[in-house]
């Protein structure tokens, strides 16, 4: 963003008294064209990458990271570079055709594992990168999205370089699954596997591996700082708190980045002139320990994104999981038995945990449950979130 956007957005928010100047700036789920502090690492990543140049393929490669680290912000915000720069005849690539163009072509294609479950959806990811055509959505089947595929990327001077992210998490196309499907095209394609974990069985034969560590105290604090200084009008947030926001967070970012856009939520509900201790406090306390990504909660269907909205909402504290349903279903069209089993299946994805319930008898010992993710964002930012009135003295149906 350049100084006059900075400028315009300040004076915006001094006009109209508000104290989030620009949410998606503060979001835990959107990246920056840039991402702050990862110098060193994006260097490491394009050295690892510099064969595209020359119109060769890198090396397969994983960028492995703990939860928080910007995995996914620095290889998203790598690519889009690398298309800018090397990728300016695909988006046009009949057109440079018909002109004779005879130079490679290299595309860099991210496709999110969370949002792409199937051989289907995967080659659809793809294909609107690299193919100037539309992709259908529908009325096709998936064989025939493999051939179209395999179409582009069987001409010698067309590459492409397809990192899937998150595929060490439940229900995503593990990394061997992706080789397999891009197996007809594998001479013209590289893969980057990005998660926490490298692929089952990855050693030096299958490629190299680049780690990402935690954010060091510093970093983190200028992560903060830059967000806060685009997304938050000016004086909403003092050092002090940026400070001991970055320490709360311990490297993870996206804890970070969670509790200041719950906080900013929090100050914005109450009319606050700025955000408070409180604010901060109560944010926190909405950002579990340990928990999972808001972005999980987010790629869901409506359907259990509904259901995890009114999960949020209800009484939890000490109620088993069937009278939990049960208050779900009664807010919903959805029937306890469906409830029921959506929530075990989002506990079993980890997105939601079991917690035992103490017993007096012999039998199936009860358990709860309780939501692993940012529940003021997710309701904040969910299409499916419910209508209830937020309780600025707690979260509503949340627990302490």
């Amino acid at each position: 963003m350049n100084l006059q956007e900075r400028i315009a957005r300040r004076r915006s928010a001094r006009q109209d008294r508000s104290i989030i100047v620009d949410r998606d700036h503060l979001s835990p789920v959107v990246h920056r064209q840039e991402p702050v502090g990862r110098g060193p690492v994006l260097e490491q990543l394009l050295d690892t990458l510099e064969p595209a140049f020359d119109g060769e393929l890198p090396s397969p490669v994983a960028v492995v990271g703990p939860a928080g680290a910007g995995t996914s912000a620095i290889i998203t915000a790598l690519f889009d570079a690398l298309n800018d720069r090397l990728g300016e005849s695909s988006r046009s690539i009949a057109t440079t055709t018909r002109a004779g163009s005879t130079g490679p072509v290299t595309w860099f294609v991210y496709v999110d594992g969370r949002r792409v479950e199937s051989a289907f959806a995967f080659y659809q990811a793809v294909l609107s990168v690299i193919s100037a055509e539309p992709v259908p959505e529908s009325g096709i089947g998936t064989d025939d999205l493999g051939e179209r595929l395999t179409s582009q990327l069987t001409r010698h001077d067309r590459r492409a370089v397809v990192a899937i992210d998150h595929h060490d998490e439940p229900e995503t196309l593990c990394y061997d699954r992706v080789r397999e499907l891009l197996a007809p095209v594998n001479d013209s394609v590289s893969t980057i596997a990005v998660g926490q974990t490298e692929p089952d069985g990855w050693d030096a034969d299958a490629g190299s591996t680049i780690t990402i560590p935690a954010y060091r105290h510093h970093e983190l604090v200028d992560v903060i700082t830059d967000r806060a200084s685009t997304g938050l009008a000016p004086g909403v947030l003092d050092h002090e708190s940026v400070r001991e926001l970055a320490v709360w967070a311990d490297g993870n970012a996206h804890d970070a980045l969670a509790a200041l856009f719950s906080a900013a939520v929090l100050a914005s509900t109450t009319d606050a002139d700025h955000i408070e201790a409180g604010h901060l406090e109560q944010a926190q306390t909405a950002v579990p320990s340990h928990g999972v990504h808001v972005d999980r909660t987010l790629a869901l269907s409506e359907t259990r994104q509904q259901v995890l909205a009114h999960l949020v909402d209800v009484d939890r504290d000490g109620r088993p999981i069937r009278e939990i349903a049960g208050d779900i279903a009664d807010r919903s069209t959805l029937t306890d038995g469906t409830v029921k089993r959506f929530l075990y299946e989002l506990a079993d994805r980890g997105v939601i945990e079991r917690v035992p319930l103490p017993t007096t008898g012999s039998g199936r010992r009860p358990s709860s449950v309780e939501p692993r993710f940012p529940t003021l964002v997710f309701r904040t930012l969910s299409s499916a979130s419910t209508d209830s009135d937020l309780d600025t003295d707690g979260m509503s149906g949340e627990n302490s």
